[in-house]
Formats: C-alpha cells, structure tokens, sequence
C-alpha cells in the first residue's frame, strides 16, 4: 500500500498540464485500474489483456506511459516467474542474458524503471535517449495511440533529465549487491546544441563506466537535423570521435557501442554507412536496426497520417525486417544486430531473428498487450526454434535472410 500512494504522489505531479480536479480524476482513474490490473495480473488472468489495458488506454497516451513507467519504477507488477529455455540462452556483447528479449530505448528515458523491467523477464534493458543537459522535449501533446494500426506516433524529442542525474541512478544501482541486469544507455543530443558531436563524446565518458553497452541514436526523426549525422562525412566524423572517446576511458575501453539506424535509409545509404563503419576508425560493435519511420504508407487510422513524428508498432513490422536483411548481407552476418519494430509475437521475434537479427527489442508491444507479452514472445520463440530444428536462438540468425530482401 506504501508503495502504491507514493505511485499516486508521483502520477499527480506529473500531470500538471490538466485542473487540479482533473488531474485528480484522471491519475485515480488510471492508478485504480492499473493497480486491478496488477491484482489480475498477479493471478493470471487473462483479462489483464483484454479488460484492463483496454480501460488503461482510454487515459491520454503520455499519461498511460508514465503511469507504466511509475509502475515498474515502484515494482508494483510481480517478477516473472517464467523459466527461460535453454535454447534462448545467449552471449550478449560478452554477457551471458537468459534470452534475446530487450526493452527498447523510449520508455524508460530515465533509467527510473530498470529493476521493475528486470522482473518482467526482459533480457537486456536500454534506457533513453539520454541528452547531456536535461531538457523538456517537444511540446504537448506528442504521443498518439493508432488503435487500428496497433501502433503508436511520437515526437518526444528526447524529453531527458540529463547525464549527470540519470548516471547517479546507474551508479547507485551497480553498487547494490542484488543487481544484475545488462543495461544500455542510449545516447542523444540536445535539441540547441552548437557541437553535436561532443553531445555524444560526453555520453561515452559519463555512461561507459557503468553501462553494459552504448548506443549512438542517430535516427530519432523528433530532433531537427539528427538524421543528418547518419551522412557518410558526418557520420564518419562522430564514429571517430566517439571511438577516440572509449579508448580513453581506463578500464572501460572495451565497452560495446552501437549504432541505431532509421528505418528510411535507401540501399544507397545503407552502403555508405557500412563502408564508414568498416573503417578501423569507425568500427562499432553492433546495430540497432531500426528506430520510428516518418513513412504513414501502411495506416488505415487516416487522422493521424499528418502527424508528425515517429511511428512504431505493426506498420513498421516488415519494413524493419527488411531493413534487418540487408544490413545483415552488406555486412556479411559479421556485425551483431539488434532486431526491432513491430515485434508483439515469437512469430515475429523469430522473423527478425532468422532475417539476420541476433536480438531483438519490443516496445509498442508492451503498450498494447501488457507486461504479459514479454513471456508469451519467450515461450512462442522457444517454441518456434524447436519446431525449426535449431538447437538455440545463435543458430537461427540470418538462416533464411534473403527471404526477407526486397524483390528485384
């Protein structure tokens, strides 16, 4: 019960944006039916899926998020009980996780939520995007649910409450004796930055000694010009920067940093930035494959097709794996990649997986069906390895990528 009221504190003060009264109706609201949710949940309950987040979702996006957030930041929901198979069982980056299922950067900004997403069975937790000062993001509203489409559009525009706040977090969490998780920090820029690239070179010196693996975002369409970077002379320029920047760090040179890419590359693109990242200079240890698409080709919930900002979620399923194919050809299979977009089933993970992905991350998925999801993907992906004849999730990936290129 303690819990729960400092979770009804914390919802109240967030959403200073409606009356007093409102605000009142609409967190209580909310909260009571997350909490009956949680209860059902604890029981295993099938109309957490299919009562409970319907009844959260009439709530305004945002505040659906940061009620979820708040949740797991409390561990209001119950750690996962659920066994994970051998076969998911994988070397991430050199750490051994129990399965290749990832939160995505987006919904834990802040590195607020981690024990709680930990509890839920993800496999690795990345946090993010993180911008050297904090920063507010874009003006409300900004998250818009596509119920239709089971996706959702976003232009945060990487809301943040900077370095120095969110590595405090990490590091009171590495010094408890209880914690294990594999982390990643995502980086990003401030939106007013004069030197985009030192943005970053700050993130690989605050966040390399306390996080698992780094992620240079680049591809967030909700931050004017960042998608620039992605260009071969600049893109160059920061992989360099931020490489020289590692290798600085005592102790800590080795950790991994990877690249997340825009699902909105042309094949051109995508070539120019494996031959950037073949370079000594450039290398990165791995690619997140992809962020959010501007692209609106794929959606039948027409009132939004001019909203700005960045789609996830279903529409963006198959293009993502697509892209996952190609990045996995051009580089020759040799460049671990994390697989995202679209992902709310073993089917799907298992797309992403034999197109070239060696893990991959859910996030709208989470939205839409519940902290359930996250062992339901497990059990249908272990499911589906045995069922194909592979004797662990390793031997799946990029086994049958050319299906998924783009015909020619």
């Amino acid at each position: 019960m303690s819990q729960f009221k400092s979770f009804l504190k914390i919802m109240l003060q967030k959403t200073q944006k409606y009356s007093r009264l409102r605000s009142l109706g609409v967190v209580t609201a909310g909260a009571t039916a997350l909490c009956f949710g949680i209860t059902v949940y604890q029981n295993k309950d099938h109309l957490f899926r299919t009562f409970v987040m319907p009844a959260v979702r009439l709530l305004p996006a945002e505040t659906s998020h940061n009620l979820a957030v708040m949740a797991c930041k409390y561990r209001l929901y119950p750690a996962s009980d659920y066994m994970d198979d051998m076969n998911l069982h994988n070397s991430f980056f050199g750490r051994l996780v129990s399965n290749p299922i990832g939160i995505a950067a987006g919904f834990d900004k802040n590195g607020e939520a981690i024990c709680g997403l930990k509890d839920l069975g993800f496999g690795f937790i990345e946090i993010g995007s993180v911008t050297p000062l904090a920063q507010e993001g874009n003006p409300k509203p900004r998250v818009f649910r596509l119920i239709n489409d089971r996706a959702i559009i976003n232009r945060y525009g990487f809301n943040s409450d900077g370095h120095d706040v969110v590595a405090e977090r990490l590091h009171k969490l590495r010094e408890r004796e209880d914690f294990n998780a594999v982390i990643g920090v995502n980086l990003g820029r401030n939106r007013d930055t004069q030197t985009p690239i030192n943005d970053y070179v700050s993130g690989v010196k605050t966040f390399g000694p306390v996080a698992d693996y780094l992620v240079v975002n680049v591809s967030s369409p909700n931050t004017h010009g960042l998608r620039d970077l992605q260009s071969k002379a600049k893109l160059t320029e920061l992989l360099e920067a931020v490489n020289h920047a590692r290798a600085g760090l005592k102790n800590y040179e080795k950790v991994p940093i990877l690249l997340k890419l825009s699902p909105d590359l042309d094949l051109d693109d995508m070539k120019d930035i494996v031959e950037v990242i073949n370079k000594k200079s450039c290398r990165v240890d791995g690619l997140i494959v992809s962020n959010t698409t501007v692209a609106r080709d794929n959606i039948t919930d027409i009132q939004f097709v001019n909203e700005m900002g960045g789609l996830s979620g279903e529409p963006l399923r198959a293009r993502s794996t697509m892209l996952i194919a190609q990045m996995y050809e051009l580089t020759r299979g040799n460049i671990p990649i994390i697989g995202v977009g679209g992902i709310s089933s073993g089917q799907d993970a298992f797309e992403k997986i034999e197109a070239g992905a060696t893990f991959v991350q859910i996030y709208t998925a989470l939205a839409y069906e519940g902290p359930d999801v996250v062992e339901r993907i497990k059990e249908q992906l272990s499911a589906k390895l045995i069922e194909r004849g592979f004797s662990n999730v390793r031997a799946a990936v990029g086994s049958n990528y050319k299906q998924y290129l783009p015909s020619k």
